[in-house]
């Protein structure tokens, strides 16, 4: 095995195109005609296209970030949202922080795919 692949869905290519590549960072490789390909640099991401598409209610891929405060500050100025969770206490920024130091800020792509960001606590 060589290098991992992550997958997502998508009913909305365009927007996931411009999504991933020019607010995240990504480099579009592909539409192969049943996925979008993007090279994540230590990873694939493949986002199936289909015709309708439920997100699930859980994050679906996250990266590690360090320190997770700059990483959200750069997503939000390239228009990234950050998602807010009633039942979660976030700081302004969105950032979740637990009790074991660790934090997690979560978006979402235009299919309502929840992504995250997460700091892992420091040893």
């Amino acid at each position: 095995m060589r290098r991992v692949v992550t997958f997502l869905t998508t009913s909305k290519a365009e927007e996931a195109i411009a999504f991933y590549r020019d607010r995240l960072g990504f480099r579009f490789v592909v539409d192969d005609g049943f996925a979008l390909v993007f090279d994540l640099g230590n990873a694939t991401l493949r986002i199936n296209k289909a015709q309708e598409h439920s997100p699930e209610l859980r994050t679906e891929l996250g990266w590690e970030v360090d320190p997770i405060e700059a990483a959200v500050d750069d997503l939000k100025a390239r228009g990234v949202a950050f998602s807010r969770f009633p039942s979660v206490e976030q700081d302004e920024r969105g950032i979740a922080t637990f009790p074991n130091g660790g934090k997690v800020a979560w978006f979402a792509d235009p299919d309502g795919n929840i992504l995250s960001l997460s700091q892992v606590p420091k040893v």
